[in-house]
């Protein structure tokens, strides 16, 4: 996080009592703070999406817990809105919530919602085996099965795939280590050509979101070989541009897939295409040109605002590249940074010359209006010289401070000043 910005002027004083010279290098000074970082603006936007400050949804007047549970992870990546995150999190921990969203742990319960709350209370640095009273590392292990597949328990189909399974070895991983059978499992699902697959039945067809996310977590298990693997498919799946498609017909680059993927890519050690996809979702956010309402948002594609909310969300751990085993709020500010749309204003400044104030006094062209910082003259104007006798003129009153830090050599011209005028 870095800003740009003028120094202010830097004085050094050199030598004696016959060689007291300053030097001034005076350049143009921005009035303005630093620039947060493009991942700092992206989550003040995104932060400012929550309703009620707590929640967002994807249907109108329905929390989406899931989307939710997204940004609570973009927000602690960003290590920015560090209040906005603890409040979402405090709404998925209402126990209500965990029971609608995960399932009452009998007849009714998920195994991706599990794991993706587990992984929000160990980002947040809470107790997944007590979230909204509910042990959600307990309850994700009794969903897997003796294959090692994590499996949904619910009147209606299955709906775990191959997302669900690589957040579960995330979230056991981070909470004391999954299970092997959990990890050679997602081994397991690759597909011949290094890539891994959403559905788990049926015909295997590699996926960009699923193997940046199984990436992530063979890595935190330490399953170099296979993650090597599907790095190597993900960089031949890369665009020109930098970007990543989905699984979808007639897709085009976008910031879902790509933010996933470049979080993979930076922990996975490539670090130029990691670069890359940065780039290309950096071309995504909107800035100053864009409505105010969307100014920070990472759009899913260009000139696309429908679900910008999701895909800020995924492409803000890929901006950072940071693995969602290693997302946490440690360290987070309570900051809600925005897009600076003001006009930078600067400061004109001029470059006085080396003097010696004995040797060199003042050679009577100086006019006495003063080019002090924050009161430009016109150009041209001359830079007041230091009077010989030591006396300063109002307009150079900017220099008191090298006189103070040069204690010293005052001493020793204020005695040869003495001597001069008594000879």
């Amino acid at each position: 996080m870095s800003g740009q910005g003028g120094r202010g002027a830097r004085a050094a004083a050199r030598g004696g009592v016959a060689a007291f010279a300053v030097a001034l290098v005076l350049v143009p000074v921005q009035a303005r703070a630093a620039t947060p970082a493009a991942d700092d603006t992206a989550a003040g936007w995104l932060s400012r999406q929550l309703v009620q400050g707590q929640w967002v949804e994807s249907t109108p007047s329905f929390p989406d817990f899931g989307l939710t549970a997204d940004v609570v992870l973009a927000l602690d990546a960003a290590g920015v809105a560090s209040d906005a995150s603890a409040k979402a999190a405090g709404f998925l921990a209402k126990p209500d919530n965990v029971l609608e969203y995960a399932g009452d742990g009998a007849a009714e319960s998920y195994a991706g919602p599990l794991a993706k709350l587990a992984l929000v209370a160990e980002s947040r640095g809470l107790n997944p085996k007590s979230f909204g009273e509910v042990d959600l590392i307990a309850q994700l292990g009794k969903l897997q099965a003796v294959s090692g597949r994590f499996t949904d328990v619910s009147a209606q189909p299955d709906a775990s795939n191959g997302f669900s399974q690589a957040l579960a070895v995330l979230a056991l991983e981070r909470s004391g280590g999954a299970p092997a059978k959990a990890v050679d499992f997602l081994v397991g699902t690759a597909c011949p050509d290094g890539g891994f697959p959403v559905a788990l039945d049926g015909a295997c067809v590699s996926d960009v979101d699923d193997t940046a996310l199984a990436v992530q977590a063979l890595l935190a298990a330490g399953r170099t070989d296979a993650a090597n693997a599907g790095l190597t498919w993900l960089v031949g799946k890369q665009s020109a541009a930098g970007g990543f498609k989905a699984n979808l017909p007639n897709s085009v680059d976008n910031a879902n897939s790509t933010g996933l993927a470049a979080q993979a890519l930076r922990v996975g050690g490539k670090t130029a295409q990691a670069d890359k996809a940065v780039a290309f979702l950096l071309t995504l956010q909107q800035g100053c040109t864009a409505a105010e309402p969307l100014r920070g948002a990472i759009l899913y594609s260009a000139g696309q605002t429908e679900n910008a909310v999701r895909a800020t969300s995924q492409a803000i751990p890929g901006v950072v590249g940071i693995s969602y085993a290693k997302v946490s709020a440690v360290g987070a500010t309570a900051d809600v940074p925005t897009v600076d749309c003001t006009a930078p204003t600067t400061t004109t400044t001029t470059t006085a010359p080396t003097l010696d104030p004995v040797l060199n006094p003042n050679d009577g062209t100086n006019t006495g209006t003063g080019n002090i910082v924050g009161n430009p003259s016109p150009q041209g104007a001359r830079s007041p010289a230091l009077a010989a006798t030591g006396t300063f003129h109002p307009a150079v009153a900017w220099l008191g401070f090298l006189l103070l830090a040069s204690g010293v050599a005052l001493v020793a011209l204020s005695r040869a000043r003495r001597i001069r005028g008594n000879s």
